[in-house]
């Protein structure tokens, strides 16, 4: 059986456009069903698939890097404000989350945006040096890869993944160094039964935002777990996304109707 990778995708809509960006060892699978929720509301959507995602999970370990993401989420920016949208928020499940907060931290002509369990300020408590190998493991096991290559190719894995997880884990520490850079109202999705990140992340990080004065709009989910975009959690969660666009773009236009 092979599985099925995901490609980027880009969902024609309104004036209003969002940038999806998806979870580490994902694609664009992960917020497909939340982008063409937000199509139906007359949002365009985009969803990039990070370097090296999508297909073997040896790939993103030899292709992929947080340089090469970083670029991948300027230029998904980039794309759409070429095709005339000025109106752009930016949201990211997990290591996706990483990145729309480094561009909102970055980009102050961002409207606004968030993570969905996202770890900025406790990356370094995750779970995913035991997932990862299991995930590459049921990914051969689909492709029904010869057991000698599987072999190799998990030894491949256990030595290079280390190196990548400290790469993630140092732009982290540097994102959340900076968070007093992050003015624009930030939403925050977090689950209480998350099995990958401290379930407190996200109260910490809506913590830390309203201190400085950042409009954050924090959503807890007790029954939730990682996967927020595609557990039980995500009709909730994509109504409670669809509230926080419908705010953010509305004051932005009071915000140029003022000047």
């Amino acid at each position: 059986m092979k599985t099925y990778t995901g490609e980027p995708f880009y969902f024609n809509g309104g004036r209003p456009a969002v940038i999806l960006l998806h979870a580490y060892s994902g694609n664009s699978n992960d917020v497909r069903m939340l982008g063409r929720t937000l199509q139906k509301q007359g949002y365009t959507v985009y969803a990039p698939v990070f370097t090296g995602h999508g297909g073997d999970p040896c790939r993103i370990l030899r292709d992929g890097d947080p340089d090469a993401w970083w670029e991948d989420t300027q230029l998904a920016i980039r794309r759409l404000r070429d095709s005339g949208h000025d109106q752009l928020a930016i949201f990211g499940l997990s290591l996706g989350g990483l990145f729309a907060t480094r561009a909102l931290e970055n980009d102050a002509q961002l409207s606004g945006g968030g993570v969905f369990a996202s770890p900025i300020t406790t990356w370094g408590q995750s779970n995913v040096p035991e997932y990862f190998p299991r995930l590459a493991m049921n990914y051969y096991q689909k492709e029904q890869t010869p057991q000698t290559t599987v072999a190799e190719k998990m030894a491949w894995i256990r030595d290079h993944l280390p190196a990548q997880l400290a790469a993630i884990q140092a732009m982290t520490k540097q994102l959340d160094a900076d968070l007093g850079q992050l003015h624009q109202p930030f939403f925050i999705a977090q689950g209480g039964r998350d099995e990958m990140i401290d379930p407190q992340s996200g109260a910490q990080l809506a913590d830390r935002l309203r201190a400085q004065g950042t409009p954050v709009d924090y959503h807890f989910y007790p029954d939730a777990t990682h996967l927020l975009t595609v557990n039980p959690a995500h009709r909730q969660l994509f109504a409670d996304v669809l509230d926080y666009l419908q705010k953010l773009f509305e004051v932005s236009d009071d915000n140029k109707n003022k000047r």
